[in-house]
């Protein structure tokens, strides 16, 4: 007798093996209609498994992220074996799932979109004949005998340990594959093609370009209509297109993956990193600089030079080994070795906006999510295993005030020990448990990725959600028992005795270009006033009022707005458009009429016009709505 026990604590039981299909439907048809893969004693596989001894199962359904992965997953068999069947000489090479669907590199001729309603038909007789997937297992020597007319395949096998290797079978096609798969192809509801790319062989590009072939699927029509819908919407933000129309920033092959601020992307920044500034000063966090070129006996001491030197820039000077930083954490652990410390000065919080480097390769550039020189809001923060409850839960509520500034949502994942890492099992312990106990505190639901976390400790990421519904993960809380061990650090304890700092490494911007990236597209370029690269633009009807339009310009500057002006000889209509086009917030038109009752017309970027408004009375309006950061637009 065999007894399989559901998530709800009820024990199913079976005369002999039993697979998870056949308990599913157990439950209720319906039940298994939804089925997509089943967790065996915590282990994922295909529904046709046959479960051999008492086990605990957690059914994967359509409902599930999980779900949805298993299914793209098997959608891209499902294209590939289109493809195949189209053009028979193409040669797959891997085909994983990705964030929002899935891709396929294979070695055939350049296709493009206008391939794709074909290959779209192809797929659909696939996914109508409901193909059931079926696993099965080779040994390493028959997998590469059966691969053998594929050089691709023979050489990810041969790059495999020695055992039982699986593949999946669909009908005719077969692919090398661990799964789990969907039980049929039926239960790709809707597969698209997206776009189609070239790419080297394992990103080398000495190695052969494939066709990298993009897709995505859903369970349900109306999903895929939301996301294309998504997909159009944030073609119309995109911070690329927006940063050149905004004249905030730019790119130029003397500096690939460099970004050049303009002056309004400066005003931007600037204000940025001065909210940035005026939060961390009232949470007790002093700010520090460290060269951004340090000498390899550093790189070699942190770690650097032996993990991570083929993304760092290097140079040779007067005979010795420099580096450019990819990360801020060394330079910090220096600073905190200039003084002695007594357990009395910690916790010490100690940020620094530090500019790093790192080589990426140039088919990975984009825009200002992927660059090779950004800034790091790094912070690290020192302290006794006693405070670390205390200090994770003040990062918590500062990423929260800050966050919620920007409209931002967010959700939290704590990653605990991994199999291999440093410290003792006490410190993983406590550590731990002091995240976990401060996430608790913070009132915010959480998730846990059990064993995910760093070799030298458990962290908790930040996943920020913009206007449109998308997450980025921005923020890092993450507790090092590396460093401080690699670098001496100590400080004397109330025993009078030395003792290891416990340390915090943490970002809530991460990098500040790609941030700022994030916020163009989230606000779709219209920034809250406070954050508006320029508040205001004086509109002058003609040249007769430039005095007074000038004199307005000056006093606003006085009072501590952005301004611009425009004296250009054209129509107000013109000026009041581009303005718009530039989202600038507030627009203050002045002609003669104005000039005679030393008033402003205000308009702003909803359209509404206020005339008559003085300047005192302007300022009165507009600068308390800056000072609390206010997001909505100025009412006049």
């Amino acid at each position: 007798m065999i007894n399989i026990t559901l998530p709800d604590g009820k024990i199913v039981e079976s005369d002999g093996p039993v697979s998870g299909e056949d308990v599913a439907k157990g439950i209720s048809e319906g039940f298994a209609r939804n089925c997509v893969a089943v967790e065996v004693d915590g282990k994922l596989t295909d529904l046709s498994t046959p479960i051999e001894t008492d086990a605990s199962v957690v059914f994967i359904t359509t409902k599930d992220e999980q779900g949805l992965d298993i299914m793209r997953h098997s959608a891209a068999h499902v294209m590939a074996e289109a493809i195949l069947n189209l053009y028979p000489d193409a040669k797959l090479t891997i085909g994983p799932v990705i964030e929002d669907g899935f891709y396929y590199d294979i070695d055939m001729p350049p296709i493009s979109e206008d391939d794709f309603p074909k290959i779209e038909q192809e797929i659909n007789k696939i996914i109508k004949a409901k193909k059931p997937f079926v696993r099965k297992t080779l040994s390493k020597a028959e997998a590469l005998d059966f691969y053998k007319d594929n050089a691709f395949k023979t050489e990810l096998i041969s790059e495999l340990e020695d055992g039982t290797i699986s593949i999946y079978e669909q009908g005719g096609f077969t692919d090398l594959c661990r799964g789990p798969h969907v039980p049929n192809t039926g239960l790709v509801k809707t597969l698209k093609l997206m776009k189609v790319s070239g790419a080297y062989w394992r990103g080398d590009s000495e190695r052969p370009m494939l066709q990298r072939l993009y897709g995505t699927a859903f369970f349900d029509k109306k999903e895929l209509k939301s996301y294309l819908h998504l997909l159009e919407e944030a073609k119309k933000r995109d911070h690329r297109k927006l940063g050149t129309a905004l004249d905030l920033f730019s790119f130029h092959e003397e500096a690939a993956g460099m970004p050049f601020f303009h002056a309004r992307g400066m005003e931007l920044w600037n204000a940025l990193l001065a909210y940035w500034r005026e939060e961390h000063k009232k949470a007790g966090y002093v700010e520090t600089k460290t060269p951004i070129m340090l000498n390899k006996s550093l790189w070699e001491r942190s770690g650097h030079w032996e993990n991570y030197r083929e993304n760092m820039y290097t140079s040779l000077i007067e005979d010795f080994d420099y580096a450019i930083k990819p990360m801020n954490c060394p330079g910090g652990m220096l600073l905190y070795k200039t003084k002695h410390h007594s357990y009395n000065d910690l916790p010490i919080r100690a940020g620094e906006i530090g500019l790093v480097h790192r080589h990426e390769l140039s088919g990975v550039l984009s825009g200002l999510f992927r660059v090779r020189a950004f800034h790091q809001d790094d912070a690290h923060i020192f302290m006794t295993e006693e405070m670390i409850e205390d200090e994770i839960l003040g990062v918590l509520q500062l990423v929260e005030r800050m966050y919620s500034t920007f409209g931002l949502g967010f959700h939290l994942e704590l990653s605990t020990r991994p199999e291999k890492t440093i410290g003792t099992d006490e410190q993983w312990e406590k550590a731990t448990e002091g995240l976990r106990a401060a996430l608790d505190k913070s009132g915010r639901d959480y998730k846990i990725n059990e064993g995910d976390g760093a070799f030298y400790g458990p962290k908790i990421d930040i996943h920020i959600k913009d206007a449109l519904g998308r997450t980025w993960q921005c923020g890092t809380i993450q507790l090092d028992m590396n460093l401080p061990e690699r670098f001496d650090l100590t400080y004397v304890g109330a025993d009078n005795q030395r003792h290891r700092p416990v340390m915090i490494h943490r970002v809530i911007y991460g990098s500040i270009e790609r941030f700022l990236g994030i916020l163009i597209e989230h606000y779709a370029g219209k920034f809250p006033l406070w954050l508006s690269p320029c508040q205001a633009v004086v509109l002058a009807m003609n040249d007769d009022v430039a005095g007074y339009a000038k004199e307005v310009k000056a006093r606003l500057e006085e009072a501590g707005l952005r301004m611009e002006i425009d004296l250009r000889a054209e129509s107000i209509n013109k000026k009041v458009r581009d303005a718009q086009l530039s989202k600038i917030p507030l627009m203050l038109t002045v002609g003669g009429k104005e000039e005679a009752a030393q008033t402003l017309a205000v308009r702003t970027l909803d359209g509404k016009v206020k005339y008559g408004v003085t300047i005192d009375n302007f300022l009165d309006k507009v600068l308390p709505h800056i000072e609390t950061r206010n997001p909505d637009l100025v009412e006049f």
